[in-house]
């Protein structure tokens, strides 16, 4: 019986390989069962491979898609435990390196879990997209304010995903993006749509800039870029569908579901339609539109913010008539913790093997709105998601897929910022003056702005705080600083605390302050208040905020504490109580800052930045 079951393990995960496995494969195979059979199952503890090898690009022979036949939203990466794979924003790399294929080719196949875990990633990737092309999946996130906005990730397995380029370079829609005349916290990219057409090699990124910028298209031949702008039509909350024919629709709205059909180019519309009006007896809106076409019917999947998702159906073409039935709607999620509600919005996607995932997001704040991942099925033509014990499940089967989580390469755990470009996992909060910066040798940050105010300082870098707990720590050069600048690292949100370097009068301080706030119309209430200092010299130091963004067993908090040897850290200040309301919408960020209050001029150099966990 144990020998059965262990062999049938084997095969299992032989299959994964995609073909024979070779003799180091089976030395890993039969060394991870023994490890099962003296320390029990232990949540599948690595046991499955998958075969590796370099990607065929999109471009090179016609690739198939999930993107016009099924596709879908939400994006994911694995944790480090046992349950899970890889995940997007810990680990190794080369610094100042982005949006390579990882280790691709050579050595043995990566070894994968049984299972996966939920959430994918713990971070704040909401709204997302995810399609097919050929053996790799992409997936786009909403970024609001944030520049370059509309990240790409890229994935062979569903669970282990690399941050990849940004679909759209800069937010060069309006003056505000740039904190000239005002400012656009919570404008921005809202969910956006991503698609590959394969009849001219191109990805489509889609979307509408909240309040502020109107309609836009972007285009790239690669992933990667570089993405070209173009003006395109302005729909709320967009999805967008390739059909088999090559014709562009687009289902949209809040409330009122509409389809347009698209120009032949994408950039214009022909016509629109509404198909159809959320019912009464729902609780709220229908919004978030995912469109597919799967066994020649028409799918549009909506989402009723924070309680689940309902999906239309057309049998008779892309402009209906549509019904409703439910689809995840109020599931209790067995996962990592939530700040209310349950899975919903995102989209579904279909693997090479036929099999199809529905990627949601759940609300976790104060990290913010993390992606969950569940199997589904087809019945009758409807799609319902894989249920464990009645609850959308906290592990699931890995998927059916080779591992692919040496062909990816997640964010350093220390980045020295070596490249003259920096790491696609890093976004500016609004544009960036980049007179006032450079990359190489370290991140140099020039002051861009005269204020007093975290909120209102231009050239404010940030980076997403991955759960549950994350260690930020900057090695900061401050030896450039002019009398009146201030630098240092925040917890960055709507609530937030920092602890830096002020300069005055010719003497430096380290400082923690807290009460750093904004109401919900994005305007500063508090610029904060100093609540501890302590003088400091030599004009290097270490800024460390160590942030728990879990939302129950003390969690939703971060420390504040500094070195000026790099190893031995004094807390200074109090504990930032981090607010878990969702009128923000993002979760909390590293944001790393330099502002002058008296006279521009100054600089300050961060050598290194490391995110790790305690």
């Amino acid at each position: 019986m144990y020998f059965s079951s262990q062999s049938s393990s084997i095969r299992a995960r032989i299959r994964r390989t995609g073909g024979a496995a070779s003799a180091s494969v089976l030395l890993l195979l039969l060394a991870s069962c023994a490890g099962e059979s003296q320390g029990g199952d232990g949540g599948g503890g690595g046991d499955t491979t998958g075969a590796t090898g370099t990607t065929t690009g999109p471009g090179t022979g016609g690739p198939s898609t999930s993107g016009s036949s099924g596709s879908g939203a939400q994006p994911a990466s694995g944790g480090s435990t046992s349950t899970s794979g890889g995940s997007a924003a810990s680990g190794g790399g080369d610094p100042g390196t982005g949006g390579g294929d990882g280790g691709s080719g050579g050595g043995p196949p990566a070894v994968c879990p049984e299972t996966y875990s939920n959430p994918i990633v713990w971070a704040d990737l909401p709204d997302a997209e995810v399609i097919r092309v050929d053996d790799t999946y992409y997936y786009t996130a909403s970024s609001f304010h944030h520049s370059p906005g509309a990240p790409v990730l890229r994935s062979y397995d569903l669970v282990h995903w690399e941050y990849l380029s940004h679909s759209v370079p800069a937010l060069d829609f309006d003056a505000s993006y740039d904190m000239s005349g005002g400012r656009s916290y919570v404008n921005g990219i809202w969910a956006s749509t991503l698609q590959y057409r394969k009849s001219n090699e191109t990805f489509y990124w889609m979307g509408c800039m909240h309040n502020k910028g109107g309609g836009w298209v972007f285009t790239s031949k690669s992933p990667t870029g570089p993405w070209e702008k173009h003006r395109g039509g302005c729909y709320y909350d967009m999805g967008l569908l390739i059909d088999d024919d090559d014709t562009m629709y687009v289902a949209s709205g809040n409330n009122t579901i509409n389809v347009a059909q698209l120009s032949a180019d994408g950039f214009s519309q022909v016509k629109t339609q509404v198909v159809f009006q959320t019912p009464g007896n729902l609780s709220g809106p229908l919004e978030g539109s995912r469109f597919i076409k799967k066994d020649g019917n028409y799918y549009i999947f909506t989402t009723q913010y924070a309680n689940g998702e309902y999906v239309l159906r057309s049998t008779n073409g892309p402009f209906g008539p549509y019904e409703l039935k439910p689809f995840a709607v109020k599931l209790p999620y067995a996962g990592a913790p939530g700040s209310g509600g349950a899975p919903h919005q995102g989209g579904v996607v279909e693997t090479q093997n036929g099999d199809w995932y529905y990627m949601a997001f759940n609300d976790a704040f104060p990290a913010g709105r993390m992606p969950v991942m569940a199997p589904m099925t087809w019945t009758d033509g409807w799609p319902s998601v894989t249920l464990v014990d009645g609850k959308w499940g906290g592990t699931y089967p890995f998927p059916n897929l080779p591992c692919g989580s040496n062909r990816v390469t997640p964010p350093p755990s220390k980045d020295t910022f070596e490249g003259d470009t920096l790491r696609p996992e890093w976004e500016w909060n609004h544009n960036p003056d980049n007179t006032k910066w450079s990359s190489g040798g370290g991140l140099t940050l020039q002051t861009a702005t005269m204020t007093n105010d975290l909120y209102a300082a231009r050239n404010t870098l940030t980076r997403r705080i991955e759960g549950p707990i994350q260690i930020g720590t900057i090695e900061l050069d401050y030896s450039g600083m002019q009398n009146g600048d201030v630098a240092g690292l925040a917890a960055l949100r709507d609530v937030s605390a920092w602890i830096g370097v002020k300069k005055a009068n010719g003497a430096t301080r380290v400082v923690m302050t807290n009460g750093v706030n904004m109401n919900t119309s994005w305007t500063t209430t508090s610029r904060g208040n100093e609540v501890a200092g302590a003088d400091v010299s030599g004009g290097k130091i270490w800024l460390r905020v160590t942030a728990n963004v879990r939302t129950d067993g003390g969690g939703a908090q971060a420390r504040f504490s500094y070195s000026t040897d790099g190893t031995r850290f004094t807390d200074l200040g109090n504990t930032l109580n981090m607010t878990k309301d969702w009128q923000y919408f993002l979760g909390y960020r590293f944001g790393i800052f330099n502002y002058a209050t008296q006279s521009l001029g100054g600089s300050v150099k961060v050598a290194s930045f490391e995110a790790t966990k305690p």
